[in-house]
């Protein structure tokens, strides 16, 4: 069973060059939705995540909802395990899949082929598992003979179009996405929602960072407003949207 349980979870980053500086700090209050403080060093410290509390259930689609700098792609990458809480705890059980940055590990140059193996590798694929895939990916994406041409010598519609066709090619428990993908031009498009929304379909949570009402009252049954780290409002779409958007 997948499921994510938060309880009281503190993420805060130091920023060590701004202590004693009123102006930047400031400044960095005003860019960012977190807490602004002064650590016991004397460095400042901005609190992206102030005390959340919650639980995510198999089967909920959650859409995070909020201003920049309000803690979304923070949470985001505190549930796909690349933050840690400086206190609180974290329990996520299940798979996590990511397609928040899809050239992570991209070296260009390195062939596409080699790249799809570099990339696999990074998703926790096995050598063998990409092997046993690999012409599905190289048709998916439709670079040809390109594919054993040195990733620099690629437009950049052809380098992402090789970005998602390996980073979707896992079916994780929980999903974890910023904003919805749509890549490459407008007949390889249709290709990237149609792989999307089947993945979508299958994960049994996902959780989606959008400025999007349409997409979030869509694609999503509960929706998380945060506000300067905290959890301004929590319920289901006809709930949480008007209030947010009005």
């Amino acid at each position: 069973m997948a499921y994510i349980d938060l309880k009281d979870v503190i993420v805060e980053f130091p920023i060590y060059n701004a202590s004693g500086r009123s102006l930047k700090k400031r400044l960095i209050q005003m860019a960012t939705g977190g807490k602004v403080d002064v650590g016991e060093e004397g460095y400042v410290v901005v609190r992206a995540l102030n005390g959340i509390t919650l639980t995510i259930h198999e089967g909920e689609k959650v859409g995070l909802i909020g201003h920049n700098g309000s803690g979304k792609s923070t949470m985001l990458r505190l549930l796909s395990r690349v933050y840690e809480p400086i206190s609180g705890t974290a329990d996520i059980q299940g798979s996590v899949g990511s397609l928040i940055e899809l050239a992570l590990g991209i070296n260009p140059e390195a062939t596409g082929r080699e790249n799809i193996y570099i990339r696999g590798a990074l998703l926790g694929l096995k050598k063998n598992e990409i092997h046993e895939r690999i012409d599905e990916i190289i048709d998916f994406c439709g670079l040809g003979s390109f594919v054993d041409l040195p990733l620099r010598t690629y437009s950049s519609g052809m380098h992402m179009r090789l970005a998602f066709a390996v980073s979707t090619i896992i079916q994780p428990d929980i999903l974890l996405m910023d904003e919805w993908l749509a890549v490459g031009d407008e007949s390889f498009r249709q290709k990237s929602e149609d792989r999307l929304a089947s993945i979508v379909e299958k994960t049994r949570i996902l959780v989606i960072a959008s400025h999007s009402r349409e997409l979030i009252s869509r694609i999503c049954n509960r929706v998380i407003w945060l506000e300067h780290g905290l959890v301004r409002m929590d319920g289901i779409p006809e709930a949480v949207l008007p209030a947010y958007f009005s």
